[in-house]
């Protein structure tokens, strides 16, 4: 019987397949790069643009740099060319590159694990002070990003950070990134496994190897036997989390395929327990495969998660066993995920070994190199040499005896680093913005810091856990799409018909048990003046509306709209 749309008189012919377009996949034989990006990396691995900076460009000066090197390889060590002063985000996406780039530079200290010594963060907050015009950000994947940095200091700033055994390699770029950790692990009391000896494993096997210094993109890690699941598993690349299996061996699931951006996804769960001495061999497996069946056509899709979207999490397992392990893995359990939990570890809080940790709050994680030093002063001067950044952009002090506790906290806190915070100041968290970044389009740091004061002043008494992340652009690196309030930079016309920066509002993300992105209200934005006025009725609204224990993110699920704008 012909199809319907077959028109009378005629012969119904089949429809020939449409041959789909190739991806750039390698493993399918797409070898020839199909964008200038991928051009690039053919041309030269990004590792070796080190000696150039070394021997050429710290000599010769900004204006020797080749355009390949600029706004490419140099990031493989961490370097990208920050926004030119005086630049409105209106221009962000009609300028050229060179036209946005200034001859300054951000560098990005990789701190696998977050974990540093007092020694290290001395060196870390050496190099701000000296190079870097004292700034200083803590960032959501446990770095420490300069700003203004000179390519002819760059050396040096390599030298002084090796001879602590901290670098830049691979902190940007098309490469494996830094690998989040616990900042409490081998310290606290219910955690399922320290995940240390597996982050060092990875560093030592894999980081700077070129076998993996040409990815389809950036690839983001997690690993952490943390039982408050507090470097966000479900929104990285790979993550390991620890769990323990049906005879109480500890070791970890694997989730693959979380990120964020203009297409958020959740990682999904492969189903597999993971022995703590396969971890290396297996995060290779997992990096190969996206290496090797990665998109690599376009930018747009070239992350391992379009990949497990296409294929799901069952082939992905059987490619990664077949064609990289060579052996299959065992079946294992999930998570054991708590809906209350507090994910950042602030406050003072009992160790194992009947030490305290206190977590402390820099103000949207914008410090300086300044005080950063007094950290790693107040730690000496109190018995630690163990300090860790956090993914929340929040610092914490390891072993601390109970009789200084009070001291300790007096000490940061004197310094506006906050122990025992306002739910604003703890979870509020901002990117980089147009102060520094090109891609953005409006200010965010700032911006983020005023939303706080004026939240402790309107709302003094409010407690609930909240979270309130402010990005700059839509890529989403303040995870926005996760949060209670996420607020996306845009531009917008006021009341009075004037351009003005403001933010496009999500409603009630989050994950964990309730895993969901935030909601959005069609049309439902507000300028930066009006952003604080907003932010305290949405709360107010809330308060006056919510049943006992209800989250926010609860509330918004049922509230009606006219009460969410």
């Amino acid at each position: 019987m012909p199809p319907s749309s077959a028109q009378p008189g005629k012969s119904a012919t089949a429809a020939k397949p449409r041959r789909r377009r190739g991806e750039g996949q390698w493993a399918l034989g797409y070898r020839e790069p199909l964008n200038k990006n991928e051009e690039n990396k053919k041309n030269d691995d990004g590792l070796n643009v080190r000696d150039r900076i070394v021997n050429i460009y710290s000599k010769a000066g900004f204006d020797s740099i080749d355009p390949a090197d600029l706004r490419g390889r140099f990031r493989w060590f961490g370097l990208y060319t920050q926004r030119a002063p005086g630049i409105d985000g209106g221009k962000t996406a009609v300028l050229e590159p060179e036209e946005l780039d200034d001859r300054y530079f951000m560098l990005r200290v990789r701190i696998d694990g977050g974990q540093l010594s007092a020694a290290q963060l001395r060196a870390v907050a050496e190099i701000s002070r000296d190079y870097g015009r004292d700034t200083a950000d803590i960032t959501d994947r446990q770095n420490v990003q300069y700003h203004w940095i000179r390519v002819e200091d760059v050396p040096a700033i390599w030298d002084k950070l090796e001879s602590v055994g901290l670098s830049t390699m691979e902190a940007c770029g098309d490469t494996p990134r830094v690998i989040l950790g616990c900042p409490l692990a081998g310290v606290a009391e219910d955690e399922v496994l320290d995940a240390s000896p597996e982050i060092f494993q990875i560093n030592e096997d894999h980081i700077g190897s070129p076998l993996f210094s040409n990815l389809p993109r950036k690839f983001k890690t997690s690993i952490s036997g943390c039982s408050s699941y507090c470097t966000n598993h479900e929104i990285n690349d790979v993550a390991f989390v620890g769990v323990r299996n049906e005879a109480g061996e500890a070791g970890y699931d694997l989730f693959v395929g979380g990120g964020l951006s203009t297409n958020p996804m959740f990682a999904q769960r492969l189903g597999t327990f993971v022995r703590p001495d396969q971890v290396s061999e297996v995060w290779a497996g997992v990096c190969s495969v996206f290496r090797d069946y990665g998109f690599r056509r376009l930018r747009t899709r070239a992350r391992i998660k379009f990949l497990i979207k296409e294929w799901g999490a069952e082939e992905f397992r059987r490619v990664l066993q077949d064609e990289y392990l060579g052996y299959e893995l065992p079946d294992g359990p999930a998570p054991e995920l708590d809906p209350g939990l507090e994910r950042d570890h602030v406050g003072v809080h009992r160790q194992r070994d009947g030490k305290f940790y206190v977590g402390f709050t820099p103000k949207v994680g914008r410090v300086s190199g300044t005080t950063l030093l007094r950290v790693a002063e107040i730690a000496e001067e109190h018995g630690s040499d163990r300090i860790r950044t956090t993914a929340d952009q929040k610092l914490v002090i390891l072993d601390i005896d109970e009789d200084r506790v009070d001291s300790i906290t007096a000490a940061l806190e004197a310094e506006d680093l906050q122990v025992t915070p306002s739910t604003f100041r703890r979870q509020t968290m901002a990117c980089t913005g147009i102060e520094f970044c090109k891609l953005a389009i409006v200010e965010t740091k700032g911006r983020a810091a005023t939303l706080i004061d004026e939240l402790e002043k309107r709302l003094p008494d409010f407690d609930e856990p909240l979270t309130i992340n402010v990005n700059g652009c839509p890529n989403s690196c303040a995870r926005i799409q996760v949060a209670d309030i996420g607020l996306k930079g845009q531009l917008m016309m006021n009341d009075r018909g004037e351009q003005v920066e403001g933010y496009q509002i999500h409603l009630g993300g989050g994950m964990g048990l309730t895993s969901s992105f935030g909601k959005k209200i069609r049309g439902l934005k507000t300028t930066a003046d009006d952003l604080p006025d907003y932010v305290e009725r949405v709360l107010r609204r809330y308060q006056a509306q919510k049943q006992d224990g209800e989250a926010f993110a609860t509330w918004v699920g049922r509230a009606d709209d006219a009460d969410l704008t």
